[in-house]
């Protein structure tokens, strides 16, 4: 059974018998410029976060095109060039709508890779002193990535997903989703062109924490 926007409603409509910190509260229609998702809120009973998966079409249980984007309020609300990531936001709704289906789980609680808004912005202050985001971090006495991602893989469970294609440049939510038990089939590349502004960030990335982000290579050559 699927309503008018073509979401699997007995996925939707039912909660896993799985024991889950994520608790389902809400589910409601959310068109949106690049088409008309259903927004499933989700209560984090161990974090206390709230939790939102925006879901796309009939999404199945196998190799579900998926994103788990973490909460940029700088970049997905304010537009920041200092990072990508309301570029990649955007991509990622712009994929499973031509898709046809498929899911991007926004995640709260991941501001600034897990140390929060005010510790991010404090370590943007540094970067602008001439610390990469890496050293930014440690100077403040912070974790480098503090993320976690079961919530995400409780929420996909809770959606009846079992393997995804995962649109994320980072192995190591590769490695996160596969050990809470989540396959990933595919790892689908989300590159965005970097500008002046975030060239520096996305080089640390790729240099220090394992990014693949290959289409910086041109960048490196067009400036030699």
């Amino acid at each position: 059974m699927t309503d008018n926007t073509g979401v699997n409603l007995g996925v939707l409509g039912k909660k896993s018998p799985r024991r889950s910190c994520a608790e389902r509260v809400v589910n409601a229609p959310l068109p949106t410029v690049y088409g008309k998702f259903q927004a499933i809120g989700y209560l984090d009973h161990d974090r206390g976060d709230e939790q939102v998966a925006l879901v796309y079409g009939e999404i199945g249980t196998e190799n579900v095109l998926t994103r788990l984007h973490s909460e940029c309020l700088t970049g997905d609300a304010f537009g920041s060039r200092h990072c990508e990531c309301g570029d990649q936001l955007a991509s990622a709704l712009r994929a499973v709508v031509a898709e046809g289906s498929g899911i991007v789980v926004y995640l709260r609680g991941h501001e600034g890779r897990g140390i929060g808004l005010l510790a991010k912005l404090r370590a943007m202050a540094l970067q602008a002193e001439g610390l990469d985001t890496v050293e930014a971090n440690l100077a403040l006495g912070l974790p480098v990535d503090a993320r976690d991602y079961g919530i995400a893989a409780e929420i996909l469970r809770d959606l009846g997903v079992r393997s995804v294609r995962l649109m994320s440049n980072n192995p190591r939510k590769r490695e996160a989703l596969v050990r809470h038990g989540i396959q990933v089939a595919e790892r689908v590349p989300l590159l965005i062109e970097p500008c002046e502004s975030n060239i520096t960030y996305l080089r640390t990335k790729r240099e220090r924490m394992d990014h693949i982000l290959p289409h910086l290579d041109a960048v490196v050559a067009h400036g030699s």
